[in-house]
């Protein structure tokens, strides 16, 4: 299995902190069944500014650690940017780091909002040539509350992450209904775990997968573990034609 979202890196962000928690999240995480995983520290979120060339200088030296140790994990290098109105321009200066140096681009969303900008970026994103992948949609208090808007951002090309988390109600009855509404509403296309530790924020993927067969079947299960291999390998992932959410869905009025 591979995990395309997590702050295994020591020391640069609010994940690891040290080598020891490092390599603890690298037991965990086969322990889990993953064989991949990719760092995506934080980038411009107001606390925390990882650049590419550093993240790629870091990923290497965890491999080397994580090889001396046994561990049979491989970590891959990405970034998690917070959306602001600079990132064709780190993007074109290689400050940004794609996913694995893929076409594909993480970009994160404050937690209450979405900026007014947001859809002009995600189309200049791919004007640039990239994919836009919008991480942890679920758990954005404005989609929640509007949540045509990320069916119009996944129409017009984004595709969205859901973390593992969320769906199996980690972060609350809400955020795991909205979930759950974006999977059935073919509005995800990559489960992650978004792990940043072993305690509070570990991997529940197993757990997440189990979830989403029982109530989804198979073929949901079997897609988004392949886009995860397709991302990482810089291939076109596979989408399903979107519906839209209805907000009503939200205030229990079904």
């Amino acid at each position: 299995m591979i995990d395309i979202h997590s702050h295994i890196l020591p020391g640069i962000d609010d994940g690891a902190q040290t080598e020891a928690d490092s390599l603890k999240m690298a037991r965990a995480a086969v322990k889990e069944g993953i064989t991949t995983i990719v760092a995506t520290p934080h980038h411009r979120n107001g606390k925390f500014d990882n650049e590419r060339n550093n993240i790629i200088r870091w990923v290497e030296t965890l491999n080397e650690l994580i090889i001396s140790e046994g561990i049979p994990l491989t970590v891959l290098p990405g970034q998690e940017t917070r959306i602001n109105g600079d990132m064709i321009a780190e993007l074109e200066n290689e400050i940004i780091l794609p996913i694995n140096n893929s076409k594909y681009v993480f970009v994160e969303f404050p937690s209450a909002h979405v900026p007014r900008y947001t859809s002009q970026m995600l189309f200049d994103i791919q004007v640039a040539g990239y994919i836009p992948v919008i991480v942890h949609p679920e758990r954005n208090q404005e989609l929640i509350e509007h949540p045509n808007r990320l069916y119009e951002f996944v129409k017009k090309g984004a595709l969205t992450q859901v973390t593992a988390a969320s769906v199996v109600g980690k972060f609350g009855k809400n955020i795991q209904k909205f979930s759950r509404q974006i999977i059935e509403s073919n509005l995800a296309h990559f489960i992650a775990s978004d792990a940043h530790n072993t305690t509070t924020r570990g991997f529940v993927m197993n757990e997440a997968f189990q979830l989403i067969q029982n109530d989804y079947g198979n073929d949901y299960v079997y897609m988004y573990l392949e886009n995860s291999e397709l991302l990482i390998d810089n291939k076109n992932v596979n989408r399903v034609e979107p519906s839209n959410i209805k907000r009503k869905k939200f205030l229990g009025l079904f």
